[in-house]
């Protein structure tokens, strides 16, 4: 490998037409998954359902657990974290990659429904950081369950089929917005107005919410107090789509970091056995800030290495001290890919370029590093060598100029456990809104990187 310091070069570059075909075949499955999993409910049912057809099993039915079992966690169905035993001591340490997956997004308030101007209406109350504007005047699809008092649950999923509807919300006219055309662009579209058109018959003599009402009751025997036990999330109604003219780019709702799981995921499955335990994390939560008890401040992490620690025989009480501060870990989350268009927030010798590789961010936070874990010299040294052991094409960047913003991972979360963290992913061009851009040969890049992580049996030499 070249070693010019962090050169941008086209990954597609002098690609052979095999590598290639592997690229756009595992790109159109990622796409597919994207499809089925725009929630994290979603992408956490379709994980178990492609880790048990590769034989993996729930924790808790397994007394005992050897080298090569392979195990999962469900927690709550909203965040899962699976493992493979290695033939060490799992106080020797564990090779760790965590993405998440949830995603920006607006959320139903627990009382929707209302009408007004003679026309039903959702409120919603936004998840993660949203650019509001672009949420406007496009087609959205509802998702999500209510859960009734007696505990049944109804799953909902609507406008995603063709013959589906749609929903979405309105914005005012030009001929009107003087005022609002004169506002700050984060001023100009309000949080309280981000309200879903939903219908606009009424039932009778009665109101359009009454007929709302009528509606969700005869489809899915709901009444309107069961919103107060509900969890609806809107999304975009788009597919994931080729981009480009040669088809080398995903255009897609919810890559950041469905991105990085799928690629984990697959990793995870493909990946040969190692004398390390493989544990890879699906965390929840992490748009704001890894809260609750699906997040990753949550203990349950803990919990499942306390559970993998007695099934192996090897717990006391300074095992999981002692196998954290030995463990090794990638923050699979994406970057920010430089866009053309707005180029003067990247410091381009410090910034990642889309089809130019996987990207490494030796901290993230903001400012002063502000909320960053970042990594140590030797840890950086240790996945360079991986990398470029496999050939494996990689960039090294930050998330933009120092000042101009921030952002942060669970990195940090893991690295206060004593566990070597630094952040790898998948650079993002229009990251966090409701269509993202990544580049094919990324998402496989990525795919080739946590799998030879998962692999390594090196030790990081302090």
């Amino acid at each position: 490998m070249d070693n010019v310091i962090n050169k941008k070069e086209c990954g597609w570059k002098n690609l052979d037409e095999g590598k290639k075909s592997d690229i756009f075949t595992f790109c159109g499955q990622y796409m597919t998954f994207l499809d089925r999993a725009k929630t994290e409910r979603e992408a956490n049912s379709l994980i178990i359902q492609e880790l048990e057809k590769n034989n993996f099993k729930p924790i808790s039915s397994m007394d005992t657990l050897m080298k090569g079992d392979k195990v999962y966690f469900n927690n709550r169905g909203k965040s899962l974290l699976a493992a493979v035993i290695g033939s060490d001591q799992l106080t020797e340490g564990m090779n760790i990659v965590g993405a998440h997956i949830d995603s920006p997004r607006l959320d139903l308030k627990p009382n929707p429904l209302y009408e007004d101007a003679q026309l039903a209406l959702f409120k919603t109350h936004y998840y993660g950081g949203i650019k509001k504007y672009q949420w406007t005047t496009i087609p959205l699809a509802i998702h999500g369950v209510i859960v009734k008092s007696n505990g049944e649950k109804v799953e909902i999923n609507i406008g995603e089929e063709e013959n589906d509807p749609i929903f979405t919300i309105t914005d005012l006219l030009p001929h009107l917005s003087q005022q609002q055309n004169s506002k700050k662009l984060e001023e100009a579209i309000e949080g309280e107005s981000l309200n879903i058109l939903v219908g606009s018959i009424p039932k009778g003599e009665d109101s359009v919410k009454k007929n709302i009402l009528c509606l969700l009751n005869e489809k899915y025997g709901i009444k309107e107090i069961d919103f107060y036990s509900s969890e609806i999330e809107v999304v975009p109604a788009f597919k994931a789509r080729n981009l480009g003219f040669d088809e080398s780019m995903i255009a897609a709702y919810g890559q950041d970091d469905r991105v990085c799981a799928y690629s984990l995921l697959r990793a995870l499955i493909e990946s040969e056995d190692c004398q390390y335990t493989k544990i890879a994390i699906f965390a929840d939560k992490e748009e704001i800030g890894s809260v609750g008890n699906t997040g990753m401040y949550s203990d349950v992490f803990d919990y499942f290495i306390h559970e993998i620690l007695e099934k192996t025989y090897s717990n006391s009480p300074s095992a999981l001290t002692k196998t954290y501060c030995h463990s090794r870990m990638l923050s699979a989350d994406v970057g920010a890919g430089v866009d053309p268009n707005y180029q003067d927030v990247f410091e381009k010798n410090n910034a990642s370029f889309i089809g130019c590789g996987v990207e490494l961010n030796k901290y993230t936070g903001s400012r002063g590093k502000s909320g960053a874990s970042d990594a140590n010299a030797e840890f950086v040294a240790y996945v360079r060598n991986i990398f470029e052991s496999k050939n494996i094409k990689y960039q090294v960047s930050e998330l933009g100029k120092v000042d101009i913003g921030g952002g942060g991972t669970i990195a940090f979360i893991l690295a206060n456990k004593g566990i070597d963290v630094i952040d790898c992913g998948v650079p993002v061009i229009s990251m966090h809104s409701p269509y993202e851009v990544t580049s094919k040969y990324d998402v496989y890049s990525a795919f080739e990187a946590y799998k030879a992580f998962f692999e390594s049996s090196n030790k990081i030499d302090y």
